[in-house]
């Protein structure tokens, strides 16, 4: 029986102890590839921890990949690729797309965003008025790093952090930064916007089809592509976690050839209601060839068009000399308040609170949808996480039809053909789209009610 030793009296929670402890011995090939891990009960009772704590733990390697559940049998091991670690963060550790729905009005810390600016203005009115470094201002960069630092376990050195006013903008910065002659595949389906703007700016977009993992390997190598555009965390719009099986493939394609990049578009990671946070790639990459891309507008509001990048060693050296005359396009205004949100704790109080919004929305939604006659018609394929919900009606209408009928009726939804290339959707009809934290929950009803007519008669 394996043993680990748990701290109860530590502030890390005992399951995320234990997975941990799990985990690291799954990457170093301690716990084989295919091998059979104790029952919950049994380890349960040999840590003297509850069953919940075990349960947790396996609950969450699941999620990431690490673990296979069989029925009536347990959990197993997956066989991971071998692959370089890194040995320590690329950078030093920091110092002490729109197309998803924004968080509702009323939920916005309007009081506490005015005491903010007005502090700035007392403060900082020297700040306000001096020229502002490209990358954006000190304040912000190392306020996200430790943000970072704080929620994802990421060691980002903050001179490596880009500030931009928006995910569509730092797209243009990265078609500038990598060469508009590369090719990028982008995940299908997907933000029909990303493929519009690299597109737009004259680069070779591709797109790679999708499993129940995230982009498929023989797709991406097919595609010829030397940048790869992927949402790991949380992929739009099916919603899609990639285990970490897929990422191990992933990093080994960026590692077999020179000049590939993989950026790693993390737009609503915050958002995820069972487990913990998933990792992110760019700390589990040892090629220093993954970019990392955020933005504020899914967790505050679109309106203060705040994003950034986090670039690896030679590509920050490439950006201050082909790219470094440019001035950073968010004021100094905006992200001295924003550095001030997230040094004060008040992000991360934000974010709790928008996740339990959410969580009760959602809660609700089902609740009514099973309450109603025609629910075994309406399946619901993913909610796990994120902003969006991925339905299955059971109707024979056209896509284009059916988009129309949400359109017309004012229902932040859409067919999920709408998300994919052009002539590249499967001939499934029915999937549809929902962005329910675009929803006022008084509008629930209303959305049931379209749905009932939807499926009417189709038994």
């Amino acid at each position: 029986m394996r043993t680990y030793v748990l701290d109860p009296g530590s502030p890390t929670p005992l399951y995320e102890q234990l997975y941990r402890c799990i985990k690291e011995d799954l990457l170093a090939g301690v716990i084989a590839g295919g091998e059979k891990l104790p029952s919950k009960r049994a380890l349960a009772e040999n840590l003297n921890v509850s069953r919940i704590t075990v349960e947790s733990a396996y609950q969450q390697l699941l999620t990431e990949g690490y673990l296979r559940s069989r029925p009536r049998s347990g959990y197993y091991a997956e066989v991971l690729e071998t692959l370089p670690q890194p040995s320590a963060p690329r950078c030093p550790a920091a110092a002490p797309v729109s197309e998803a729905p924004p968080p509702s009005a009323g939920q916005f810390p309007f009081s506490v965003w005015a005491r903010l600016m007005r502090g700035v203005l007392l403060d900082c009115r020297e700040r306000l008025l001096a020229p502002m470094p490209g990358q954006g201002l000190p304040e912000l960069r190392a306020a996200i790093a430790g943000m970072l630092r704080r929620s994802r376990g990421m060691a980002v050195d903050p001179e490596a952090i880009v500030i931009g006013a928006g995910a569509e903008y730092l797209y243009n910065v990265l078609l500038q930064l990598l060469g508009r002659d590369k090719v990028f595949a982008l995940e299908n389906p997907g933000h029909r916007k990303l493929r519009q703007v690299y597109a737009a700016g004259g680069a070779q977009v591709r797109p790679v089809e999708m499993d129940e993992s995230g982009v498929t390997v023989p797709g991406l190598i097919a595609s010829g592509a030397g940048v790869l555009h992927i949402s790991p965390g949380h992929q739009f719009p099916t919603g899609a976690v990639m285990p970490i099986a897929r990422r191990r493939q992933l990093m080994a394609w960026l590692g077999s050839s020179r000049g590939r990049y993989l950026i790693e578009d993390d737009y609503d990671s915050e958002f995820r209601f069972t487990g913990k946070v998933i990792p992110t790639m760019y700390s589990m990459d040892a090629t220093g060839r993954v970019i990392y891309l955020n933005t504020f507008s899914k967790t505050i509001t679109p309106a203060l068009r705040i994003s950034y990048l986090i670039l690896p060693p030679e590509l920050l050296d490439r950006y201050r000399e082909k790219l470094g005359f440019y001035s950073c396009t968010v004021p100094s205004f905006e992200q001295l308040t924003l550095a001030r949100f997230l040094d004060e704790g008040y992000f991360e109080k934000h974010v709790s609170r928008m996740k339990r919004h959410y969580r009760l929305l959602r809660q609700r939604f089902r609740a009514e949808l099973e309450q109603r006659q025609f629910g075994q018609r309406v399946e619901v394929l993913e909610d796990e996480a994120g902003l969006h919900m991925l339905l299955r009606l059971k109707t024979v209408l056209p896509d284009a039809d059916l988009t129309a009928r949400f359109q017309a009726s004012g229902i932040p939804a859409a067919a999920l053909a709408q998300y994919y290339f052009p002539d590249t959707a499967p001939k499934t009809p029915g999937a549809v789209v929902l962005q329910y934290a675009d929803l006022p929950e008084t509008e629930i009803p209303a959305v049931l009610d379209l749905l009932a007519e939807i499926v009417k008669g189709e038994e």
